[in-house]
């Protein structure tokens, strides 16, 4: 059952975090349902730029319909990963149930011009938008951030009046990739507070929030990888943002990390093999236990009967 990112936020708001995970391939798209389905989650499937280009953008949305074939039980959205202004005008025409523009990069009044334009079009074919203010370091798709730029939340307030985004991604401290943190950087829950005192009731969204797990490196680098001082979200905080208005976390990292771990183990282990369906068949069952595992942690687990009966409800 696909659904718009307003609908899950709306049943989300101060009691749990919804999982957004990125995918690129069919291996990813069964593991990922798979594993919420298994976990009975409502989530959200992100499809960034890179992965649209990665081999053609109607395969990765004929994908998503095919996957809410094989898995009725399913409630989720289809949504845009940071897209520029282009991209998110394709992808309203192209059935996907929620956009993000990305425009943070620019001066505070362009962003909001930008981003403005993106609600209207949006808005009128039932698409909701995220929108992003502050920047996290780090890299993500071509834009590049050498520095934490953290969200205003007196901006922000100004910000979603000005553009009608339905949601907004705050810089509080995250970072895209897999080296998040440097010495005593904490997450800035004080803006958090701050945005959600004045604007209650108004979801927000975090981004770089892979946990990075350091037994997943291990593994990695015991199988040939090199990566050294990779390091990311306490997972113990996902529940605690989500109180303060945090309805969607997003995690992309982490499943690249079992990726690369199920393929460097099982060329390892079987130097002789030279089928990719090999370590295609480990890794499916293994994504969607990660999956399942991730869910637990954001409380969106057990949460997808009542998410079902609540976003029917408010349909009629």
């Amino acid at each position: 059952m696909i659904v718009t990112t307003k609908e899950l936020f709306a049943h989300a708001y101060g009691k749990y975090a919804i999982g957004a995970y990125n995918i690129n391939n069919l291996e990813q798209t069964m593991g990922l349902f798979q594993g919420n389905v298994d976990s009975k989650a409502p989530f959200i499937v992100q499809l960034s730029r890179g992965a649209r280009a990665y081999t053609h953008k109607r395969m990765l949305e004929a994908m998503m319909q095919t996957a809410n074939e094989i898995f009725p039980e399913a409630v989720f959205a289809i949504h845009l990963d940071h897209g520029d202004e282009a991209t998110c005008m394709d992808c309203i025409n192209s059935g996907y149930s929620s956009v993000m523009i990305d425009h943070s990069h620019a001066p505070f009044e362009e962003n909001v011009e930008v981003t403005k334009r993106v609600v209207d079009a949006a808005h009128a074919k039932g698409v909701v938008v995220e929108a992003e203010l502050g920047q996290l370091k780090g890299i993500e798709e071509d834009i590049v951030a050498a520095e934490h730029v953290y969200t205003k939340p007196e901006e922000a307030e100004t910000f979603v009046k000005a553009t009608g985004c339905d949601s907004l991604a705050a810089a509080i401290g995250t970072s895209h990739g897999a080296f998040k943190f440097k010495g005593d950087q904490k997450l800035r829950f004080d803006i958090l507070e701050e945005i959600q005192k004045r604007m209650p009731g108004f979801p927000l969204v975090m981004h770089g929030s892979s946990s990075v797990p350091q037994d997943e490196v291990a593994r990695i680098n015991a199988a040939g990888g090199n990566i050294q001082g990779a390091s990311g979200v306490d997972a113990s905080q996902f529940l605690g943002a989500a109180k303060l208005g945090v309805t969607k976390i997003n995690i992309d990292t982490d499943g690249r990390l079992v990726w690369c771990r199920v393929h460097r183990e099982f060329f390892r282990d079987h130097p002789e093999e030279f089928d990719l369906r090999g370590p295609g068949k480990v890794f499916m069952p293994e994504y969607a236990k990660f999956i399942a595992a991730k869910n637990v942690l954001l409380g969106s687990a057990g949460q997808v009967d009542d998410a079902r009966a609540f976003i029917e409800a408010n349909k009629k």
